[in-house]
């Protein structure tokens, strides 16, 4: 199998926010003016709904709401703190995943590049242009600025109409089994698995390539023969 076309994911995948995300909550609470409660971890946990790019706020007080409920902080101003996290996070400020340049070199090499993510373009414009290689897409779908998101296959069709490939002619690399793999096999793609946080069983997803790192796509696009751990039924 060769590929004319690979398409990344961003968020996680080609990059990743220099500001850890410790910083990030103690200085929400800063922001806030509000003594600080529970850690990081616990609100990534309370946002299990997908992100509404529509009303952030109303999002992320969602999630501090939680938090707070947990730990018997309320009635608390979750706005506030939900507020003072948008305004502490700086969204530009991110730094490639090790193997990004070189992952991006080798599909530049195999043909047409793009990107597809979930966030809309406010944010993710500037992250790309922070990165060394950001200008290197033909195309960039943002599907956070519409109504359907990955795993909808959509966004990838609009994608491949833009570089003009047919699905089974391109390569899908992301970090989420839920959003990227799904959403790739979905729409046709041939799906690539690049996690974040050592997983390596994919199951019961079946994306066709495995990856450790970024750096084995340029095996997999040198010899599409090769499942790179994966099952081979992509």
């Amino acid at each position: 199998m060769s590929f004319t076309a690979v398409l990344f994911d961003l968020d996680g995948t080609l990059c990743e926010h220099a500001d850890s995300a410790a910083a990030v909550y103690r200085g929400t609470f800063e922001m806030a003016g509000i003594d600080r409660f529970g850690e990081p971890e616990e609100l990534w946990t309370a946002l299990d709904d997908p992100p509404d790019h529509d009303d952030p706020v109303g999002y992320f007080a969602r999630g501090f709401a939680r938090v707070a409920a947990r730990h018997g902080r309320t009635p608390i101003d979750a706005t506030a703190l939900a507020e003072g996290f948008l305004e502490t996070v700086d969204y530009s400020d991110v730094a490639p995943r090790p193997g990004a340049a070189a992952a991006v070199e080798a599909a530049m090499s195999a043909g047409t590049v793009g990107v597809v993510t979930n966030g809309p373009a406010a944010r993710q414009t500037g992250k790309l242009e922070s990165l060394p290689f950001g200008d290197a897409f033909e195309t960039v779908v943002c599907a956070g600025d519409r109504q359907r998101l990955k795993p909808n296959r959509e966004p990838f069709d609009r994608a491949l109409e833009a570089l003009g490939v047919r699905a089974e002619e391109a390569l899908y690399v992301g970090d989420s089994l839920e959003y990227d793999v799904a959403g790739a096999q979905n729409a046709g793609l041939t799906a690539a698995w690049c996690p974040t946080n050592g997983e390596c069983d994919p199951a019961p997803y079946r994306p066709k390539y495995v990856f450790e790192s970024l750096g084995d796509l340029r095996e997999a696009l040198g010899d599409g023969s090769d499942d790179m751990n994966g099952d081979g039924d992509g």
